[in-house]
């Protein structure tokens, strides 16, 4: 694999420890800027209102961007946006700060699955792009719990100044290891938008919201299900959050092998995985080993949705992937504030704790509809968005519409 991957999972590193430590910071947040836990959580709420809002619009301003610069402008604007929060004033600079630094997240993903895709050969992209997407799980593991204990011992600014320094290094390996990358001559807005007017990308996206809102229905109560259900303290959340995040890694590393092999196979495999994995949790999650287990279970095959999930808007955007490509993680963010709010809504409903798992199952099992739903439309032989690969060739190279199906087309 290029080094030039290193550098994107490095990134994707900074960007899920960001996105993510806030969940553990917002009582120490709440205690010094003098306001309470609930309303501190609307910095969780900033964070993803930057993600959807920023993934499109900042994609369509550098639609005509080379792909490394708008990488390195990107980059710089969450390190920013970073810089700002641990230097706020008050609370509503820290919220400003929040969407700052989540403006750029959607449209860093969505450029860095394009460019990794175009660093490796044909049938190693989503390998390319599972790599790129294992900062992410990383960060899960280690950056999230040392970042809040960080935070809890020297202060949240702490934190946030040390994810500045982790977007300064970078920039600098984006700027030493990812090559040019050119834009194509006839890339613009106008044709962005085509592409993500395209049924398939619209449903595949469609099952993003659905299919990983099963996911966050359930990991935002997973420390509450852990000490109020699983029977263990507090001091044990964080075991189980790592338990999820190895989880997670695993699926990102399995994902891209085998969505390089069967890209829809491997999406239909792993919403139905996920379905019966968060039904099962109401169960399983009475017994405290076998609640572990499902919890690394959990993580891998809600995180074996996004790989098949990425290559399959990229592939039916054809020539102009780079909108749908960013568009799918505002999908994603839809779904983590969707998840979270009916999963809420179960528990504040009276149906207790677990109630979060069925209702995560039902999502998910919607989710594998609509993607059943598109695989089918997709067979009709007079279809118009016919899956090609982004790029086809030689690495760098770009994309060539219509190109031949392969084994693990979309």
């Amino acid at each position: 694999m290029p080094l030039a991957l290193l550098a994107l999972a490095v990134s994707a590193f900074g960007i899920g420890t960001t996105e993510f430590v806030m969940m553990g910071l917002l009582p120490n947040v709440a205690d010094d800027l003098g306001t309470s836990v609930p309303t501190a959580g609307h910095l969780v709420s900033a964070y993803a209102l930057g993600v959807v809002a920023g993934a499109p619009l900042l994609t369509a301003l550098g639609s005509r961007v080379p792909r490394k610069r708008m990488l390195l402008l990107l980059m710089a604007l969450f390190t920013v946006g970073n810089l700002a929060s641990a230097l706020a004033p008050g609370f509503g600079w820290l919220v400003a700060g929040r969407v700052l630094a989540g403006l750029p997240h959607g449209a860093f993903f969505g450029v860095g699955a394009v460019v990794a895709a175009r660093l490796v050969r044909e049938d190693r992209q989503a390998r390319a792009v599972a790599t790129m997407f294992l900062g992410l799980t990383v960060a899960n593991i280690l950056g999230v719990p040392a970042a809040t204990l960080l935070g809890q011992h020297l202060g949240w600014r702490a934190t946030f100044l040390v994810v500045t320094v982790i977007g300064l290094v970078a920039l600098a390996a984006l700027a030493r290891l990812v090559p040019f990358v050119p834009v194509d001559e006839q890339q613009g807005l106008g044709r962005e938008l085509r592409a993500l007017r395209r049924p398939q990308v619209l449903l595949g996206l469609l099952t993003a919201v659905f299919g990983f809102a099963g996911v966050f229905a359930v990991y935002s109560y997973l420390a509450s299900m852990t000490t109020e259900v699983m029977g263990f303290g507090e001091s044990t959340v964080t075991v189980v959050l790592a338990l999820f995040g190895i989880g997670m890694t695993g699926g990102a590393l399995a994902a891209g092998p085998l969505t390089d092999r069967a890209l829809r196979p491997t999406l239909y495999g792993s919403l139905a995985a996920l379905a019966l994995t968060l039904a099962a949790f109401r169960f399983t999650v009475h017994v405290p080993w076998l609640a572990l287990v499902t919890v690394v279970v959990l993580g891998a095959v809600g995180f074996m949705t996004t790989t098949p999930l990425q290559m399959l808007v990229m592939n039916k955007a054809k020539d102009a992937p780079t909108l749908a490509s960013a568009s799918n993680h505002s999908a994603f963010n839809l779904a983590n504030a969707g998840g979270a709010w009916a999963g809420g809504a179960a528990i504040a409903s009276g149906w207790g704790w677990t109630s979060p798992t069925l209702v995560g199952a039902g999502l998910a099992a919607v989710g594998l509809a609509i993607a059943v739903l598109a695989g089918v439309l997709d067979r009709r032989p007079s279809r118009s968005d016919s899956g090609s690969r982004v790029v086809t060739g030689s690495p760098l190279g770009t994309a060539e519409p219509e190109a031949a199906e392969v084994s693990s087309r979309a």
